[in-house]
């Protein structure tokens, strides 16, 4: 988490940077460590909030459930992601976060992140930077949804993971495995598992992937990938001469 709030420190837009003693405000909140098996709930919606949880090892989704019980995947999230960071000021939860791999969870009471926000600057500009961030990947996601054909939809959603993932130090961008399955995968894209299987064909077919398991995504060419899911990775709002953009 440090380091998340760091690097938007470091950002070409942002304002200060942090000092020892912000660094040091921050290791030194309260929380609790918890091992949180895989499909576990570390966020329920409906239920009143008393932290925000920051993700030290696994992946997670957020997601909502809509009527007859269906599910949106609205977000991936990975280690040093605060997955909650709204609740420090919103009482109830209006979504879900569920561990899509066995995952270490910090869990932060509310209060105390609310009071380190105002009383370091640094510290409570870099966490609203990161919630505007967020607010940037959802409406990134909304487009996908709504206006790109399933092989763009399936191709930036694996652009994104794999540029994440390296900005992270989790991996390189153009060979990884996917925590997901095509169950997941059509909950972010609004397809069917049918169709997502279809489509990923379509991209190995187009030479853009290659498989070795259902999991594993090997990105030959990452411009054309990105080329064909219409990816621009502006959104994600990374420093300007960010190494992972090379």
């Amino acid at each position: 988490m440090v380091g998340k709030l760091a690097y938007w420190t470091k950002s070409d837009t942002y304002w200060g940077e942090f000092e020892a003693e912000d660094e040091e405000a921050l290791l030194k909140l309260p929380h609790r460590v918890k091992r949180v098996e895989r499909h576990g709930h570390v966020v329920r919606e409906r239920e009143k909030t008393t932290h925000s949880c920051v993700i030290l090892s696994g992946f997670a989704i957020r997601h909502k459930i809509v009527g007859g019980g269906r599910r949106q995947i609205v977000s991936v999230h990975m280690k040093g992601d605060i997955v909650d960071l709204q609740n420090s000021f919103l009482g109830v939860a209006d979504h879900n976060v569920q561990t899509l791999t066995e995952c270490e969870v910090a869990f932060i009471p509310r209060e105390n992140i609310k009071q380190l926000a105002f009383t370091r600057p640094n510290v409570g500009m870099a966490m609203w930077h990161d919630t505007l961030v967020d607010g940037s990947v959802f409406r990134e996601w909304i487009a996908n949804l709504g206006r790109r054909d399933a092989l763009a939809r399936m191709a930036h959603l694996l652009c994104e993971f794999s540029l994440r993932l390296k900005v992270a130090g989790l991996g390189e961008a153009t060979d990884y495995e996917l925590p997901m399955t095509q169950e997941h995968l059509a909950d972010c894209t609004g397809l069917t598992p049918v169709h997502v299987n279809r489509t990923l064909k379509a991209l190995e077919a187009a030479n853009l992937i290659t498989r070795r398991t259902s999991r594993s995504i090997t990105i030959g060419d990452w411009k054309k990938l990105a080329d064909a899911g219409d990816f621009d990775s502006m959104y994600l709002h990374l420093r300007e001469h960010e190494p992972a953009l090379d």
